[in-house]
């Protein structure tokens, strides 16, 4: 207590130095002031993976500026944001609309830093290859760091800059390719991008939306309303709308882009009616957004008319839609940074916490929540991580991915403020504004129902769960050998799956949707199991450990497992006897 103050309530009779110490606030030091880096030995073991010995002899020294750099002024700069949000000047002083989003200066800061040090700019990625590194793995280690920190920043930087560079280039007349290439001169990831689909119609029924496009040379005219638009101070938006003399419904839909300026230089008109009161991510602006005759150009093959009811060629939104698995993974990595966040904020207080005579990591039951949530952690990590570097890439992976990490994201925010107890339903502490964050993941690009029914349609329409259930089975083939129960368990959880699948595609329509969601589980609960098979092999053959064969194993267990009528309580207690190997293998913090 020397650093504070000594209150009189610190001299009662029944006080002392031993019960003192267990509040001393010097003593509670969380993930903020860690480098997030060197102290995640998974994210370490990743890069190891991916990158090889020599490429990751390249960018660990990058990669630990980066861990230092999210850790320290990225991590607090959050908590600033939080409590001071960007706010907006709706009229000039002569009562002109002039729609300004005002940001805070932490936020302007975080930014400044975070496109500086981008690993997704393109002087980066051609700085990799030329030394021969794979910059997509580190794109993902980036990602997944800065939303350990802020998943509203991530929003913020990231909301749709590929696609809006993507169907520009593709779509847009050459003088409005320019003024994208200009904007976006930084990468994607420069905060210049929004996309805009929600009405007050509905979100994910989009054949419901009202918004207007009304042909006008070679651009358009846009009228509408959009109720939830993210980064609503960005420049260049995609924004859906129906063509005038389009169809009333999903073939009628197109994407426009429409730039805060005109051609000509002038406003556009955009026009923000009020910056949305939200639970949580305060850092990203988030609006409703009015559209009144605003300059737009169709992302789409070019017509003046619509074609039997549609739009272009008919093929926009399906185009876009493509373009929404990578979004997908880019909420599966916040929901994955949101919990490895959690992870790490109960780590750091368990170990200094004490009830009953020991740190609160050493009482049995709180172990158990501990290497529950370090297995449950690390499976979603390998989800992501495969989703964006797996060979196939995977239709189905980013929807999976998704629908795991979103909602392991809320779980782990909401364990870590039990684990953290009153203090944790604190907004002075870490993990409050965590769950309110991780919140909207699960509604982020489509909740589950809605994923769901994307699984649906790749495997109906594509086929998609056949490259799937080859990619689980050549996985799980890749376990260590001498853990052959682990694997001969998920090899035959892959087997029954197979067999779940084609159960499931006879039954009636009604009960086959109904179904989705358990079948939707069973199939992210196999995936990650041999994929941490997968990297249990590759630990053996590298590197001679085998701590990933016991997360596999454990996970597998959990998940996979035969009914038990005694439900498991007689059996290994791995997680208990090799707690040690769990934490170590989690995070490194030699702080006193």
């Amino acid at each position: 207590m020397a650093s504070y103050l000594i209150e009189p309530v610190d001299r009662l009779p029944f006080g002392g130095p031993d019960k003192a110490r267990r509040y001393a606030t010097e003593r509670y030091r969380g993930a903020a002031g860690l480098n997030w880096y060197t102290s995640d030995p998974t994210l370490r073991f990743l890069m190891r993976r991916h990158l090889g010995a020599d490429g990751l002899a390249w960018a660990e020294p990058r990669l630990a500026e980066l861990g230092a750099l999210m850790g320290g002024p990225i991590a607090e700069r959050a908590e600033e944001t939080d409590r001071n949000p960007p706010r907006l000047e709706k009229y000039d002083r002569w009562g002109h609309d002039v729609s300004r989003v005002v940001m805070p200066p932490s936020f302007e800061a975080a930014r400044d830093d975070l496109v500086a040090t981008s690993f997704i700019a393109p002087r980066f990625i051609e700085e990799a290859r030329a030394a021969g590194v794979d910059p997509a793995p580190l794109g993902v280690a980036w990602h997944y760091l800065l939303d350990q920190a802020d998943i509203g920043m991530a929003c913020a930087l990231g909301t749709g800059g590929d696609m809006v560079v993507g169907l520009s280039e593709m779509f847009a007349p050459e003088d409005v390719k320019a003024r994208v290439r200009e904007l976006f001169a930084a990468g994607q990831f420069s905060g210049e991008a929004a996309q805009m689909l929600t009405e007050r119609s509905g979100g994910s029924d989009l054949g419901a939306l009202e918004s207007t496009a009304t042909p006008e040379g070679d651009a358009w005219r846009l009228n509408g309303f959009k109720w939830f638009a993210s980064n609503a101070n960005g420049s260049a938006f995609v924004v859906l709308a129906k063509p005038e003399g389009a169809v009333d419904g999903v073939r009628g839909i197109a994407p426009f882009l429409v730039l805060r300026e005109r051609r000509d230089g002038s406003r556009n008109g955009v026009r923000i009616r009020r910056l949305k009161d939200k639970l949580g991510t305060r850092s990203v602006a988030s609006a409703e957004i009015e559209f009144t005759d605003a300059e737009a150009f169709l992302l789409a093959p070019s017509t003046s008319a619509p074609a039997e009811g549609q739009a272009g060629d008919g093929k926009g939104l399906a185009r876009m839609m493509e373009l929404t698995n990578g979004a997908r993974l880019a909420i599966a990595t916040m929901g994955l940074g949101c919990a490895r966040r959690a992870l790490v904020e109960s780590l750091c207080y368990t170990r200094t916490r004490e009830a009953f005579g020991a740190p609160l990591r050493d009482q049995p039951l709180m172990r158990r929540k501990l290497a529950e949530l370090i297995v449950e952690t690390e499976a979603a990590q390998a989800l992501v991580f495969d989703g964006y570097l797996g060979r196939p890439r995977l239709r189905l992976g980013a929807a999976l991915a998704k629908l795991r990490a979103a909602r392991l994201g809320v779980t782990a925010a909401s364990d870590a403020i039990e684990i953290h107890g009153g203090n944790g339903y604190i907004e002075q502490w870490p993990v409050a504004r965590i769950l309110r964050d991780a919140q909207v993941n699960p509604i982020w690009e489509g909740g589950d129902n809605i994923l769901c029914l994307d699984v649906r349609r790749a495997m109906r329409r594509e086929g998609a769960h056949l490259p799937f259930l080859e990619r689980l089975e050549e996985a799980a083939g890749r376990a260590p050998a001498g853990d052959d129960a682990t694997a001969a368990l998920v090899r035959r959880r892959a087997g029954d799956l197979r067999r779940t699948v084609e159960r499931w595609s006879g039954l009636d329509e009604a009960t086959a949707e109904a179904r989705l969601y358990p079948l939707a589980q069973y199939m992210a609960d196999v995936y990650a199991a041999a994929l941490l098979l997968e990297q249990a092999g590759w630990e053996r053959d590298e590197l001679g450990t085998d701590r990933k064969a016991l997360v596999a194993r454990l996970y597998a267990g959990a998940r996979l497992a035969d009914p038990d009528p005694l439900r498991g309580i007689d059996g290994p207690a791995e997680d208990l006897e090799r707690f040690k190997d769990l934490v170590d293998g989690a995070l490194v913090d030699d702080r006193s």
